[in-house]
């Protein structure tokens, strides 16, 4: 099994989807869920608990379920081998045709803008989900949520850089910076934090979140070396 990350689609086996459904809960819960397996479509792999020693840890998991099941965000937990494979969010680029039409174009802008610089942004939140299963997720006031794998800060800068020049005017974007070792940071506070408007950024990573005033190592790029 590959190492976890946030973010990370997980695709169940038809076993795994039995595990999954066997754990009591209420019937919009368990509808929901019903559904999901019966479409084979993914959950996200979510903060996972620290291991204890001497346990087969689980892995957990979660899915933001759409309107016609409450908005709820559910959670469960599965054995490593009922995963029969992962996947991504959609880039960018895939989930522009869903978004209203005033943004198309500004976010067409920033995909070119973030490959000039070797960067792109996957789709997660309601608007990655929605791509995803077909289901209504997106209302007049949603949010776009990326997230861009960023090699070190001057990556991230920019990265950040390019979010604030192709900003649509009429759609917020949020979502994070994250960094080779899976720490992750809200890019708007990145920017806060580069600004010297914040003296700590709270680094989110799989077991767990903390404040940071440092940057943590290897983040920054490495020494260019001088030529003999």
């Amino acid at each position: 099994m590959p190492p976890l990350r946030r973010h990370q689609l997980a695709y169940l086996s038809a076993a795994g989807w039995r595990q999954a459904l066997e754990p009591a809960r209420d019937g919009q819960a368990q509808g929901c869920l019903r559904h999901w397996a019966a479409q084979g479509l993914p959950l996200v792999v979510t903060r996972q608990p620290l291991p204890l020693d001497g346990e087969q840890p689980q892995i957990a998991l979660g899915l933001s379920a759409p309107p016609a099941w409450g908005r709820r965000l559910l959670s469960l937990q599965v054995q490593s081998a009922a995963i029969a494979w992962f996947g991504e969010f959609p880039w960018l680029s895939d989930v522009v045709p869903v978004l209203p039409r005033s943004a198309r174009g500004p976010l067409l802008r920033l995909e070119q803008a973030l490959a000039a610089c070797g960067l792109r942004a996957h789709a997660y939140g309601s608007v990655g989900w929605q791509r995803l299963t077909g289901q209504r997720y997106l209302h007049a006031r949603s949010d776009l949520d990326l997230w861009l794998a960023v090699a070190d800060a001057d990556e991230a800068d920019a990265a950040v850089a390019q979010l604030q020049r192709h900003a649509p005017a009429r759609m917020r974007i949020d979502g994070e910076l994250v960094f080779p070792d899976g720490g992750a940071v809200a890019w708007r506070e990145w920017e806060a934090w580069r600004a010297g408007r914040s003296r700590a950024l709270l680094v989110k990573r799989l077991h767990g979140a903390a404040l940071e005033s440092a940057l943590p190592p290897g983040w920054t790029p490495a020494p260019l070396a001088h030529a003999a």
